[in-house]
């Protein structure tokens, strides 16, 4: 990557860093599936010195197990505490996109912890799903406002970033990517061809 590419993700991550400091005194419960993206949020999080929860869905999920054990993992590693719902149904899905997957995950955090209350997600830049998209961000901040009046927020602080430049962030920042989990396909070993394991392939080479 060109040292000057690489300097303008940093001053990128200062000035995000800076903006979510602004908010520092409310908690940040954030939406852990304990895969990369996620994990790196945390990360971020941590390193700008805000109070952190995770919470993570069981949804019926093919890499369910994994994705489980990798949470706890990620919880241990960095010391903060955690809670694992269990929907206990199987929402719709076509191809890898789970039918409202987010939206759910969202709404279910803020009707379970008083508020005020920050919800953080770690969807990025190019990803292919409205709910990954600063659309969705936009569309769940004002159905949230309906509800709670501006006390509850949804933040998504790489929403501008691109997945390559998550994973200079976990390769400098030494975020514990080894502890993490992907795969959308099945449990432990990762399948190597699903969207997930090719977006992280990049970690694991050079």
């Amino acid at each position: 990557m060109p040292v000057s590419k690489f300097i303008s993700i940093f001053i990128t991550i200062f000035i995000v860093g800076i903006n979510v400091q602004k908010n520092a005194g409310t908690k940040v419960l954030l939406l852990s599936s304990g895969g990369v993206d996620s994990t790196a949020l945390l990360d971020f999080y941590l390193r700008t010195r805000n109070e952190v929860e995770c919470l993570h869905f069981q949804y019926g999920q093919k890499n369910a197990k994994s994705e489980k054990e990798a949470f706890n993992k990620i919880l241990s590693h960095y010391k903060v505490n955690g809670r694992i719902i269990d929907l206990g149904f199987v929402p719709c899905k076509s191809s890898y996109e789970v039918s409202c997957r987010n939206a759910l995950f969202v709404l279910i955090a803020a009707s379970i912890n008083e508020s005020p209350l920050r919800l953080a997600l770690g969807i990025h830049e190019d990803s292919r799903y409205y709910d990954c998209s600063r659309r969705f961000i936009d569309d769940c901040q004002k159905i949230l406002d309906g509800y709670f009046a501006g006390t509850v927020r949804v933040e998504a602080p790489f929403i501008g970033f691109k997945k390559s430049e998550i994973i200079v962030y976990c390769k400098n920042f030494k975020v514990p990517t080894n502890l993490t989990y992907s795969c959308l396909r099945q449990n432990s070993p990762p399948c190597g061809q699903c969207p997930a394991c090719l977006d992280n392939k990049e970690l694991y080479e050079g």
